[in-house]
């Protein structure tokens, strides 16, 4: 059985995690969003036809959430309540355990578990939905641990997200919920320039190659730039 971890003192150094490609081996929102889409022929050509559109809003971070949202909607029409959305989550989850569980980074739990065992406050800021994140953690066991994530609402008979937790936003919502004082930060993407930036210790996981050399120029001298077993990322490898 597993030890439950101790209680962090109030005290305690805080840790923030993303999510994507920093525990998770790829974009769990579009995943959940892609299977939504594909499981109704309506949706799907719905999104051949919007990607034309859609795709480059997406490709571009200025215009990121826009794009995504576009999907969203897509993926999401006929749902109105965010109860319900959460209840095709877990659906989702459940369905695709098996798969979930391959894109878990091993190494990156290991690193996660540890801050807890240390008594660490460790909080996951992420830009996909709060209960895809959740859910997907307690496959391993990492239950209790807050999540922030882009926040849902009805939208023109669909979802959409009401807040994206992204970029300068996610900082907000952050320090909204006192988590301001930010010790260690783990993230892999330029879009989380504040979060790393904001922390006394940022480390990079599993960046794209291409992004390398920026987060080296942009960040502290010595900040850690890491690839955690994320295979087609840039970092430093770990130790065979």
């Amino acid at each position: 059985m597993t030890e439950p971890y101790p209680t962090p003192r109030d005290d305690a150094q805080l840790v923030v995690f993303d999510f994507d490609h920093t525990l998770y081996d790829g974009d769990s929102g579009s995943h959940l969003f892609a299977w939504l889409i594909k499981r109704n022929p309506l949706r799907l050509l719905a999104a051949i036809l919007a990607t034309p559109l859609l795709g480059p809003l997406v490709a571009l971070l200025p215009t990121r959430r826009f794009g995504i949202s576009g999907y969203v909607w897509i993926a999401t029409f006929g749902l109105h309540q965010a109860r319900d959305f959460n209840k095709v989550i877990d659906q989702y989850v459940l369905k695709h355990e098996p798969q979930i569980r391959q894109h878990l980074l091993p190494h990156a739990l290991q690193v996660f578990a540890a801050h807890r065992r240390a008594g660490d406050r460790v909080i996951v800021a992420t830009g996909a939905p709060p209960e895809l994140a959740r859910a997907i953690l307690a496959f391993v066991a990492e239950q209790g641990v807050p999540v922030i994530g882009s926040e849902v609402g009805p939208r023109l008979g669909a979802m959409g997200a009401t807040r994206h937790c992204h970029n300068e936003e996610k900082m907000r919502m952050l320090r909204e919920r006192g988590y301001g004082d930010i010790a260690i930060a783990y993230s892999d993407s330029t879009a989380d320039l504040p979060l790393l930036q904001a922390a006394k210790a940022p480390v990079v996981v599993n960046p794209k190659h291409s992004r390398v050399a920026y987060f080296g120029k942009v960040l502290p001298a010595g900040t850690p730039i890491l690839n955690w077993g994320c295979p087609g990322r840039g970092g430093k490898p770990l130790p065979n």
